[in-house]
C-alpha cells in the first residue's frame, strides 16, 4: 500500500530537565507542511533560530547527539527524533524553549505519548523512502553497524559489555505500526556506577537522577522503578539507532543489524546513507520524470572505448540526448593515482580531470552510426580551468555538449565536471575519430 507523508493534527507539549545541561526546557510539536521535514526552532534565542534534524549537522555524538547550524546548538535530540518516527511523522517543526530537550523518565515514553495524543494526518505528498541497493557498513573498536536491504524497517541489535557483569542483550524488530510505542519507547537510558564521575568531571549529566536514568552498579540496578523490560538496556539502544538513523532525512527501508552500537557509530553509519542519497539525487537532476534517454553501463563501456584500468575514466553514461551526454565517475581512495600524487592529501590530477571529459565527448561521437567501431583519439583542450580540487569520495558528473562536428572526423566539444551541483573543472576539446585499421 502508497504510503503518503505525515503531519501532526495539532500542537503538543512536554516540559521538563534536559539530561546534561540541568536546563529546564519547554518542547511543543507542531505540525508542518509536506516536504518541511523535521526542524528544531530554538525559541528561547532572538529570531527563534532553526536547526534542520540532519545529519550534516551533528556536532557531537558524547552520550547523547547534538546538533549545530549556523552556530546555533540543540542537545540530544535522538529520543525526540526515534518517537517522530516511531510515530511515521515526516514533517514537524519542534519548537525548544531552551538548548535541550527535556529528559523526562529517561525513556522516548511521554514523547511517543504526546504525539498519540495529538494524531497524525496524511499529506498531499509521497513518502520518500530510501532503500540500499546493497549493504552499507560501519565497524570501528568492537562496534559494528551494517543495513542491508530489505522490503521494510528492521533493527536487531546485540550489546555486551566485557569489563562489566552486565549479561549480553539481544533483540530483532520490525518497526511496523505500534511498535516503537508498545515495545520501544519506554525503555530508558542507562549508564553504569563508574561513568557517573567522569560524565559529571566533564560538564555532562546535570540533569541526571535516578528518575531518568538507570544506573548499574555490578550486579545491582540502581533505579526509582523496576526494569520495565527484561532486557530494557539493548530496546533503549534501538531506540536510539532509530533516533540518529532519522537524521536521514527520509524514511529508512532495510535491516540495520548493530553489535555494541553507540551514538557515534549511528551517526556514522547515517552519514554513509547520506552520501549515497547525494549520489542518488545528483544522478536524478539529469532525468526528467516519464523521460527515457539512453544509457550505457560498464560493459557497453568496455565495448566502445579502448581504455582500460587504471585508464579508464567514467563508471556509467547517465543520459544520451542529441549532442549531449553526462556521465557519471566515483572516485575512491583506491584509485591508483593517489598513491603518488599528494600523499597524504589526495587530489585527482586535474590532467586526469580532462581525460575524463575527453572519454565521455567521445562516447558520444562514437554513438552516432557511422562512427560505429572507430576511435576517438583526444587531439587538444583549450581554456581549461580547474576551480576546486577533487578528493576520494566524489562523484563526479561529466557533462559534454558537442559543439562542432567536421564531416563526423574532427570533433569539437564543450565538457565540464560538477561535483554536488558545483563545477570543479571545464574545458573546450578536439578529438578525431579514426578506423581501428588505422591505430597503427
Amino acid at each position: 500500500m502508497f504510503e503518503y507523508q505525515k503531519t501532526l493534527k495539532k500542537a503538543a507539549t512536554v516540559s521538563g530537565l534536559g539530561l546534561h545541561t540541568g536546563a529546564t526546557a519547554t518542547l511543543t510539536f507542531q505540525p508542518s507542511p509536506a516536504n518541511f521535514g523535521i526542524r528544531f526552532s530554538r525559541t528561547d534565542l532572538p529570531g527563534r533560530p532553526t536547526v534542520n534534524a540532519l545529519v550534516e549537522n551533528v556536532k557531537e555524538t558524547q552520550r547523547g547527539t547534538t546538533l549545530e547550524q549556523d552556530s546555533v546548538m540543540v542537545h540530544t535530540v535522538e529520543h525526540v527524533l526515534a518517537a517522530l518516527a516511531g510515530a511515521g511523522i515526516d514533517n514537524c517543526l519542534v519548537e525548544l524553549e531552551g538548548p535541550e530537550p527535556p529528559i523526562l523518565d529517561g525513556s522516548a515514553r511521554e514523547f511517543s505519548a504526546a504525539l498519540a495524543s495529538a494524531g497524525t494526518e496524511n499529506l498531499k505528498a509521497k513518502r520518500n523512502f530510501f532503500a540500499p541497493e546493497a549493504p552499507v557498513f560501519y565497524q570501528h573498536d568492537g562496534t559494528s553497524i551494517v543495513i542491508l536491504p530489505s522490503d521494510k524497517l528492521r533493527i536487531s541489535c546485540t550489546i555486551q559489555f566485557p569489563n562489566q557483569r552486565l549479561e549480553s542483550q539481544h533483540l530483532s524488530l520490525d518497526l511496523d505500526e505500534g511498535v516503537f510505542e508498545r515495545e520501544l519507547a519506554p525503555a530508558r537510558t542507562f549508564c553504569f556506577y563508574e561513568e557517573v564521575k567522569p560524565l559529571m568531571d566533564a560538564g555532562l549529566i546535570k540533569g541526571g537522577s535516578l528518575e531518568c536514568a538507570v544506573v548499574i552498579k555490578d550486579d545491582e540496578i540502581l533505579s526509582k522503578e523496576a526494569l520495565r523490560f527484561r532486557d530494557e538496556f539493548v530496546r533503549h539502544k534501538i531506540l536510539d539507532i532509530l533516533g540518529d538513523v532519522t537524521l536521514l532525512g527520509q524514511p529508512v527501508q532495510g535491516h540495520i543489524i548493530a553489535v555494541r552500537p553507540g551514538h557515534a557509530a549511528n551517526v556514522a553509519l547515517t552519514k554513509k546513507l547520506f552520501a549515497i542519497v547525494r549520489k542518488r539525487r545528483g544522478a536524478k537532476k539529469y532525468l526528467a520524470e516519464g523521460a527515457t534517454y539512453e544509457q550505457m553501463d560498464i560493459v557497453e563501456l568496455l565495448n566502445t572505448l579502448p581504455h582500460r584500468y587504471p585508464f579508464l575514466m567514467v563508471d556509467r553514461i547517465l543520459k544520451i540526448q542529441d549532442n549531449t551526454i553526462v556521465g557519471l565517475k566515483n572516485v575512491t581512495i583506491n584509485e591508483p593515482f593517489f598513491q603518488g600524487h599528494f600523499p597524504g592529501h589526495p587530489v585527482m590530477p586535474g590532467v586526469l580531470q580532462v581525460e575524463a571529459m575527453a572519454q565521455v565527448a567521445g562516447i558520444l561521437m562514437l554513438k552516432k552510426g557511422e562512427n560505429t567501431g572507430k576511435i576517438a583519439y583526444f587531439m587538444s583542450a583549450d581554456k581549461v580551468k580547474f576551480r576546486k580540487p577533487v578528493v576520494p569520495g566524489d562523484t563526479l558528473f561529466i557533462e559534454v555538449e558537442l559543439t562542432k562536428a567536421r564531416a563526423n572526423k574532427i570533433g569539437k566539444a564543450q565538457g565540464r565536471i560538477l561535483v554536488e551541483n558545483e563545477i570543479v573543472s571545464e574545458a573546450e576539446l578536439m578529438f578525431s575519430i579514426m578506423d581501428r585499421s588505422a591505430e597503427a
